[in-house]
């Protein structure tokens, strides 16, 4: 059998875990008890999880919110709007991937964290090393046009759905907010970063070589030979 994501056990109950950790309570998780769904819903949630794009998902919710019950209804909002999402401690939940395989959700959290600040850092370097130490901010803006196109494109195919309104011990608009106001934050210090590596490297330009002075386009009248010309003058 292969591995699966978002799978696991609260005691003897299983469960998906619909978001590993809750904006603002990283030792908390939603999960959603899988033997309490009507068949309109667990179906299609266990073809979700098992599916590429859940496998593929960094929270279960991500996939979730593009997938739709057999009525035609998005799985999370209705997951939501019966109050099937329940806030649990991540100590809590045994993860199950495998047979014979089981991790506590908050170990697993730890090593997922981890691991993406290693890959972030392992990238930057790679990057920095293949550039001489510095970045083209030309090119960086370029990369980031790029991406946000593509990620407006994106949401472009999929209609976005109604935010989760808060009840309960459910993830609400306020938790949703805050991440993001977090995701803003870092991409404003990025911005600040490229601006700041952009004026090291003018100047760095400037002692190399200081920029030439600028040549006026205005064409100089030629000085003519010879004695100037008698000019007439009427009485």
């Amino acid at each position: 059998m292969a591995f699966l994501r978002h799978v696991g056990k609260h005691g003897d109950r299983k469960v998906a875990i619909v978001f590993r950790e809750v904006p603002g309570e990283p030792h908390m998780c939603l999960v959603v008890y899988t033997e309490l769904l009507n068949r309109n819903i667990h179906d299609p949630l266990v073809k979700c999880i098992e599916s590429d794009i859940g496998q593929n998902s960094k929270n279960l919710a991500d996939a979730l919110n593009r997938t739709h019950t057999t009525d035609g209804n998005i799985i999370l909002q209705k997951l939501h709007a019966e109050g099937m999402l329940k806030k649990v401690n991540t100590e809590l939940i045994v993860m199950t991937p495998a047979p014979n395989t089981q991790i506590k959700l908050s170990e697993l959290n730890t090593i997922l964290d981890e691991m993406e600040k290693g890959e972030a850092a392992v990238k930057k370097l790679a990057e920095m090393d293949s550039q001489l130490g510095m970045q083209d901010p030309v090119q960086v803006a370029k990369r980031m046009r790029g991406d946000m196109i593509t990620e407006s494109a994106t949401r472009n195919e999929v209609p976005a759905a109604a935010p989760l309104q808060a009840s309960g011990d459910a993830l609400g608009d306020a938790a949703i907010a805050n991440n993001i106001r977090q995701q803003a934050m870092r991409m404003a210090a990025e911005a600040r970063g490229l601006l700041a590596e952009s004026e090291r490297m003018l100047k760095e330009a400037d002692a190399l070589a200081p920029a030439a002075p600028a040549v006026s386009a205005t064409p100089v009248a030629k000085k003519t030979r010879g004695r100037p010309k008698k000019v007439a003058i009427s009485a």
